[in-house]
C-alpha cells in the first residue's frame, strides 16, 4: 500500500479516527473521576558494588566489575516473596498495636479498614499487641498456617497495605544512572505514613536477608573447601607413607644417585672386560703364531730324516751293486742296480734341496726360543681367561642389579608423581580455603547496604495520572480505529481505489469518475467528470486512430461484468462529446422495458436492440438491430455499442471481432472475485482489441479535481430525456 492510498484510506475513515479516540478518552476520564491521591516515599542506599574498598582489593591486580550480577541479586532478594512477606508482617505488627489512628503511622481510613478486616474471634491480636516480639511471631505463624485466617488473607490474598502482591507492585528499586553504587528505592501508597514505614521496613529486611544470604553463601563455600582439604590431607599422608614404605623395603637412600653409581660402575666394568678380552685375543693370536712356527721347525727335522733315509738307501744300493760286480751277477741285475743307484741319487739330491730350503728360511727361529715364548703366551692366555670369567660374573651381577632397579624406577616415579599431584591439590585447596575465609570476612565487614538518604515523609501527593490516562485512551482509540480500518481494507473485496482496481483486474485504469448526483448542477464533481470525459475521449480517439485493421467507422464497445455499473451514463457522455464535435454517432444499447424506440438528437441516433437467444452468433450490427430501424453504418462516423452485463448474458464473440476497442466499466463499490476474473479472461480471449478500464463512482478523495479556471462550464440546458432514461443502467 502506497502512502497516497494510505492517506486516502485515513481520510475516508476519518469519522472512526475521531469518534473512537473520543470514546476511549471519555471512558478513561470517567473511570479516573475518583482517583485516589498517591504519596511517594524515596530513599537511597550505598551498595559499594563498584568502588567499595575491601579486604580483597589489594590482592586483585585488576578490579573485576561484577556489579551487574550483584545488583541483580540485590533486586531479586528485595522482590522475593519472603522479603515482601516479612515487610507486610512488620507493617501489620505496627498497625495492630495502634489504639487509634495516627497520622505518623496509619490514617483513619486505613485504621478502620484494618479493624474491619480482623473478623470477630480474632480480637486477641489486639490484646497481645503490647509484646511486639510475641505479636510478630504470632502473625508470622498465622501467615504460614495451613488454615485460612484474617491475617493470611491480609498478607497473601487481599489488596491491602500488607499484601505481598500490593507490595511487589508498588515497591520499586533501580540503580542510579551511570553507576551501580547507589540503589534508589521508592514506594507509593495513598497514605504518606504507610509509604515511609513500608520503605523503612523494606530497607531493614533487605539488609538482614542480603547479609544472611551472602554470609551463608561464603559459609557453604568454606565448608566445601574444608571438607575437600581434609580429604586431600589424608591422601597426602597416604602418598608419603607409601613412599617411605617403598624406600624401606628396597633399602633405597637415594634412588637416582644409586642408579647413577650402578650405571657408571657397569660402564667401567665393561671397559675393563673389553680390555682383558683384547689381551686374551692377543695372547691367543701369539700362541697360534708360535704353533705355526714350531710346525715349520718340524718340517726341517722331517727333511733331515728324509735326507738320512735317502743316504742310507743310496748306500745300501751301492753296496748291493758292488757285491753284484764282485760276485759277477748278470748284467741285467747289475743294470737294474745301476738304475736304482741313479734313482736313489736323484732322490737324495731332491731331499738335500728340501733340507737346504727348510734350514736356510728367513723365519727360522731357534727351537728353544720358540718353546719359551710359547710357554709364556700360554700362561698369559689362561690368565686372561680366568680374569674374563670373573669380569663376566661381575657383569651378571650388575645386570641383575639393573633389572632390579628398572621396575623400581617406574614405581618410584609413580609414587613421586602421585605425591606431587596430591601435594599440589592440597596446596590449591588450602589457598581456596584462605580466600574463602577472607571473602567471608570481607562480606561480614562490608556486606550490608548503607543508607545514604533515609525514607522521607511525603507531604505532597503525586501529580494525577488522569491526563496521562486520557492521552493513553486517545492512543488506544487511534490504534483501534487504525486496526478496524486495516481489517476492513483487508476483508473488503470491493474495488475502492484505482490502484486496487489495477491489481485485481490486471488492466491499467484509463479514467475514473466520481459519483455525480445531479449532472444539471455545476459542481466539483461535474467539473471533474467532464474533465475525465475529455481525457477518456482523447484516449479513445488515439487508440482508434492507431488501429488501421478494423473497418470504418470504428466501433467502440462498452461492456461490464455486472449490471448497474454505469455503461449507459458513460456512453451518453461520449456520444455528447462526439455530437459536439459535429460527428454522427450511432449509439446501440439493449432494451430494458421493450418500449424503447429509435431516436435522433443533435447528430446522435439511439438504436435499441433486443437481446436474442442467438446473441452469441451475431456477426454484425446490421443483424443485431431491427430491420425497420433503417440502420446504415456508412452514414455514421462513430458507433457506440453497449453490450449487456456478461454475468448473465452471452458474449457476442463474432460481433466483437469488428470492434476497434472496448471500454470495461466497473463500479468502485462492486466486488471483484473469481467469477469476474473468469468472465474478463473469456472476453479477452474472444476479442483481439485494446481494452480501456473505466472506474465509476470512485470516492472523491481518489479524484484529482481540476481548478475552476482550468474547466469550461458548458451549457446544461440541452440535456436529453433519453440520457436521463439511460443513467440508471
Amino acid at each position: 500500500m502506497s502512502i497516497d492510498v494510505f492517506l486516502r484510506l485515513l481520510k475516508q475513515h476519518i469519522f472512526w479516527f475521531i469518534f473512537i479516540p473520543c470514546v476511549t478518552a471519555g471512558m478513561a476520564f470517567y473511570m479516573t473521576r475518583n482517583e485516589p491521591k498517591v504519596y511517594k516515599s524515596q530513599a537511597s542506599l550505598y551498595t559499594g558494588l563498584v568502588s567499595r574498598y575491601s579486604l580483597l582489593s589489594d590482592k586483585q591486580n585488576a578490579f573485576t566489575d561484577r556489579s551487574a550480577s550483584a545488583f541483580d541479586n540485590i533486586l531479586t532478594t528485595l522482590n522475593s516473596r519472603e522479603t515482601l512477606l516479612q515487610i507486610g508482617i512488620s507493617l501489620l505488627s505496627d498497625h495492630l498495636r495502634l489504639r487509634q489512628p495516627d497520622t505518623l503511622m496509619l490514617a483513619n481510613a486505613g485504621f478502620q479498614e484494618l479493624h474491619r478486616a480482623i473478623s470477630p474471634g480474632w480480637e486477641d491480636l489486639f490484646f497481645i499487641a503490647g509484646d511486639s516480639i510475641q505479636l510478630h511471631r504470632t502473625i508470622d505463624s498465622l501467615a504460614k498456617s495451613q488454615v485460612d485466617n484474617p491475617v493470611k488473607t491480609l498478607l497473601l490474598k487481599s489488596d491491602s497495605y500488607y499484601s505481598v502482591l500490593h507490595l511487589g507492585e508498588n515497591l520499586k528499586a533501580t540503580a542510579r544512572k551511570n553507576t551501580n553504587d547507589v540503589l534508589l528505592m521508592e514506594y507509593e501508597s495513598d497514605d504518606p505514613a504507610v509509604s515511609q514505614r513500608t520503605l523503612s521496613y523494606a530497607i531493614d529486611i533487605l539488609n538482614k536477608r542480603y547479609a544472611i544470604l551472602k554470609t551463608s553463601e561464603t559459609n557453604s563455600v568454606i565448608g566445601y573447601y574444608e571438607a575437600k582439604l581434609q580429604k586431600a590431607k589424608e591422601k597426602l599422608a597416604q602418598a608419603e607413607a607409601s613412599l617411605r614404605a617403598f624406600s624401606a623395603k628396597h633399602q633405597l637412600l637415594d634412588y637416582d644417585e644409586e642408579a647413577r653409581n650402578v650405571a657408571s660402575s657397569r660402564e667401567a666394568l665393561n671397559n675393563e672386560y673389553n680390555q682383558e678380552l683384547m689381551r686374551k685375543n692377543a695372547a691367543k693370536a701369539s700362541l697360534d703364531a708360535l704353533n705355526r712356527r714350531m710346525g715349520q721347525q718340524g718340517s726341517v727335522r722331517s727333511a733331515n730324516n728324509d735326507l738320512n733315509d735317502r743316504q742310507k738307501k743310496l748306500t745300501d744300493i751301492e753296496n748291493k751293486l758292488a757285491n753284484a760286480r764282485a760276485y759277477g751277477q748278470p748284467k741285467n741285475v747289475i743294470s737294474q742296480l745301476q738304475v736304482s743307484v741313479a734313482q736313489a741319487q736323484e732322490e737324495l739330491k731332491i731331499s738335500a734341496q728340501k733340507y737346504d730350503a727348510a734350514a736356510n728360511s728367513n723365519d727360522a727361529i731357534p727351537t728353544q726360543t720358540m718353546a719359551n715364548d710359547r710357554l709364556t703366551k700360554s700362561l698369559e692366555y689362561e690368565e686372561s681367561g680366568a680374569r674374563l670369567e670373573l669380569y663376566q660374573k661381575r657383569m651378571d651381577d650388575y645386570q641383575a642389579k639393573t633389572s632390579e632397579y628398572g621396575p623400581l624406577g617406574s614405581q618410584l616415579r609413580k609414587l613421586n608423581r602421585n605425591l606431587a599431584i596430591v601435594e599440589k591439590e592440597y596446596l590449591d585447596l588450602l589457598q581456596n580455603v584462605d580466600q574463602s575465609r577472607t571473602r567471608r570476612q570481607d562480606v561480614a565487614i562490608g556486606g550490608t547496604l548503607e543508607v545514604m538518604d533515609a525514607p522521607d515523609f511525603p507531604l505532597v501527593p503525586q501529580a494525577s495520572k488522569r491526563i496521562q490516562l486520557v492521552a493513553v485512551g486517545i492512543g488506544v482509540g487511534l490504534f483501534i480505529a487504525l486496526l478496524l480500518t486495516a481489517l476492513r481494507f483487508m476483508l473488503d473485496k470491493r474495488i475502492q481505489s484505482p490502484e486496487q482496481a489495477e491489481i485485481l483486474v490486471g488492466i491499467p485504469v484509463a479514467a475514473l469518475f466520481p459519483t455525480v448526483k445531479n449532472p444539471l448542477i455545476y459542481s466539483r464533481t461535474t467539473r471533474a467528470s467532464r474533465s475525465m470525459f475529455e481525457q477518456l475521449f482523447n484516449a479513445i480517439n488515439i487508440e482508434a486512430s492507431q488501429n488501421g485493421v478494423k473497418p470504418y467507422p470504428p466501433i467502440i464497445t462498452l461492456f461490464s461484468i455486472r449490471s448497474k455499473q454505469g455503461k449507459s451514463w458513460l456512453a451518453n457522455g461520449l456520444a455528447q462529446l462526439y455530437g459536439n464535435a459535429d460527428q454522427k454517432v450511432a449509439y446501440c444499447y439493449p432494451r430494458v422495458t421493450g418500449n424503447e424506440q429509435r431516436e435522433h438528437q443533435n447528430g446522435i441516433t439511439y438504436f435499441p436492440y433486443t437481446i436474442r437467444p442467438d446473441f452469441m452468433n451475431v456477426t454484425g450490427i446490421d443483424y443485431l438491430l431491427d430491420y425497420d430501424q433503417g440502420f446504415d453504418i456508412s452514414h455514421y462516423d462513430r458507433i457506440l455499442l453497449e453490450v449487456p452485463a456478461l454475468i448473465n448474458n452471452q458474449i457476442p464473440a463474432y460481433l466483437l471481432n469488428s470492434s476497434a476497442l472496448s471500454l470495461l466499466v466497473i463500479d468502485a463499490s462492486s466486488s471483484w472475485a473469481r467469477a469476474e476474473k473468469q468472465l474478463l479472461s473469456m472476453y479477452v480471449r474472444a476479442t483481439n482489441q485494446p481494452i480501456l478500464t473505466v472506474l465509476n463512482r470512485v470516492e472523491e478523495n481518489y479524484v484529482d479535481f481540476p481548478r475552476r479556471a482550468d474547466a469550461i462550464q458548458p451549457p446544461v440546458n440541452q440535456e436529453r430525456a433519453v440520457q436521463r432514461q439511460r443513467t440508471i443502467l
